[in-house]
């Protein structure tokens, strides 16, 4: 029987990717959503997740979709409520959120399945394959989008807690650490806060590998006109280059075809969350969230000119 879902936060992601994941896939039926200040025709629909979990008796599952200062909330209720639970990313405000989230998750039994989409992008499985029998030599992440584009209006990801520019940044944190063979960590960083904001509109990170290979990465939220989602990587014996988000990849400049099997992003991870549920297992990552954290505790802070949402 298909798995009885409620989506919890109706923004531009959820609409966008959620829904029609979950309304392709057989394994699951969308029940309910709780939102604030958006309704899905259909479903039953709910102010709160809390109300959710009290009123809607046979669910089975939740995907949580809010920014990340609700999610450590939200799943924690889901899961005391036995509910498996799915998490977007960043996974939560906190580094310690995710720490309770799993050990609760275990307590009750339960599915925590803490999400990155980007590491079901078309190439990465692929490019994680080619560097497993490579040595790092180097390498270099651009990252650059347009926020009014993608989060227009929304103060929440200037806020505590929002992560700024590190909220797609983040999803090239995850593919590295996906692909690369071995661990790097945070060598020094310089994160640009706006005047008037509270998380930072670009970043520019040194990532230390345990062989003490170097690579760097520029993220930006300014960016106007065609966006930048690149990795590239070179090694004693060749040079890849994720391109589109991990979308496309290319070995020493020629194109790589990507699976045609493979469903897309959401797709897959609705996928992978139904086996996560039927096997009663979890799937918790939070190497590219740490990147992030110390990233803000041994950056350099610089002021740049004001941005308004």
């Amino acid at each position: 029987m298909a798995l009885k879902l409620g989506l919890v936060g109706i923004g531009k992601i959820a609409r966008d990717q959620h829904i029609p994941a979950l309304t392709a896939d057989p394994r699951f039926e969308l029940v309910a959503c709780a939102s604030r200040n958006a309704r899905v025709d259909g479903v039953a629909n709910f102010a709160d997740v809390e109300t959710m979990l009290a009123e809607v008796k046979d669910l089975d599952a939740i995907s949580i979709c809010t920014p990340p200062q609700a999610h450590f909330e939200a799943a924690l209720a889901a899961l005391r409520a036995g509910k498996h639970v799915m998490l977007e990313k960043p996974p939560a405000a906190t580094t310690r959120h995710i720490a309770l989230l799993q050990a609760e998750a275990q307590r009750q039994g339960r599915t925590l399945f803490q999400t990155w989409h980007s590491r079901l992008a078309a190439g990465v499985d692929a490019a994680r394959e080619w560097l497993s029998s490579r040595t790092l030599t180097g390498g270099t992440i651009t990252w650059k989008e347009d926020v009014h584009h993608w989060h227009p209006g929304q103060q929440w990801i200037f806020e505590p807690g929002g992560l700024g520019v590190f909220d797609p940044g983040i999803n090239a944190l995850s593919v590295l650490t996906e692909v690369l063979p071995g661990e790097a960590v945070v060598h020094e960083a310089t994160l640009d806060f706006p005047e008037n904001q509270q998380a930072p509109i670009a970043a520019q990170l040194a990532l230390r590998t345990e062989a003490g290979v170097m690579v760097n990465a520029e993220f930006d939220f300014r960016q106007k006109g065609e966006q930048t989602w690149d990795i590239e990587l070179v090694t004693t014996t060749g040079r890849l280059k994720l391109t589109h988000g991990g979308g496309a990849l290319q070995i020493d400049g020629q194109p790589l075809a990507a699976d045609a099997a493979l469903a897309g992003e959401y797709p897959r991870l609705y996928a992978r969350f139904a086996e996560l549920c039927m096997a009663g297992e979890s799937e918790v990552d939070w190497r590219p969230f740490q990147l992030v954290a110390d990233a803000f505790l041994v950056g350099r802070r610089r002021i740049v000119a004001a941005h308004q949402v």
